[in-house]
């Protein structure tokens, strides 16, 4: 454990790392303030700070940026620009902005692109390992969902019965991945392979899926685009959707 006293003010605080992804700012043996360091499944470690007061926000921003070495990450409304500040005092930038919609369910007709459930492991990981390339050498990951960020834990987890892919002369050539055990099912990827592209392909995953869930009484889901990818924001507002917030995600690393 590593604890660090400081007088902000009022009282004597100590910093003290309890766990390896855990602080807690002390008071008078209360505590005043938690930091907690989660790691995704994309290898990048999120900071989160639980504290009202703006000085024991500080030093544990200090602490928790000492003890770690890689780059760091949070994300906060952009509504919250209190908590926007504390982390650029801290030393974080801005390095990506997602708008976040709720699209709402509708039926589809299909537009003739042969598209599948039944989702083959070998040939998925075909198609998510060619569209990781194709993103680390053209837009930057920066652009894109947590869910193809560049995997730093080895063999990178694909779930088949998540997808449902575009075929295209007996190969995959697009997929849409949607979490449904959340409040509200979330649709974490539309990707389309760069030679397969603006043939509606994208429009007819999104569109399968929306038929689907629409079916099955679900009147909305849920999306987040990054406001560079302007082919991704044409989708999904020329399909009805609505957006409803922005989050900024800020990170110690080079922006």
């Amino acid at each position: 454990m590593n604890s660090l006293p400081f007088s902000p003010g009022v009282g004597t605080v100590t910093i003290t790392r309890v766990a390896d992804n855990q602080w807690h700012a002390i008071e008078n043996d209360l505590v005043v303030g938690r930091g907690h360091a989660s790691r995704r499944l994309d290898g990048r470690t999120f900071l989160s700070i639980d504290t009202w007061r703006d000085p024991v926000f500080d030093r544990l921003a200090a602490a928790m940026l000492a003890d770690r070495a890689e780059p760091l990450y949070t994300v906060v409304d952009e509504t919250d620009r209190d908590l926007t500040a504390n982390w650029e005092r801290a030393g974080l930038r801005i390095w990506r902005c997602e708008s976040e919609y709720v699209v709402p369910t509708r039926p589809f007709t299909p537009t003739g692109v042969d598209i599948v459930t039944d989702v083959a492991e070998a040939p998925l990981r075909e198609l998510d390992q060619a569209i990781r390339d194709e993103v680390g050498s053209t837009v930057g990951w920066q652009t894109m969902p947590a869910e193809v960020l560049p995997w730093q834990g080895g063999t990178r987890p694909l779930d088949p019965s998540k997808f449902t892919v575009a075929i295209r002369d007996g190969r995959y050539v697009g997929m849409i991945r949607v979490a449904t055990r959340t409040r509200r099912p979330r649709i974490g990827l539309v990707a389309v392979l760069a030679a397969e592209q603006r043939q509606g392909i994208g429009r007819a995953l999104l569109g399968h899926v929306l038929d689907g869930l629409h079916r099955a009484g679900v009147e909305a889901v849920t999306a987040e685009v990054d406001e560079t990818n302007t082919a991704a924001t044409a989708l999904f507002e020329g399909i009805g959707a609505e957006r409803t917030g922005r989050s900024l995600e800020l990170t110690s690393g080079k922006a």
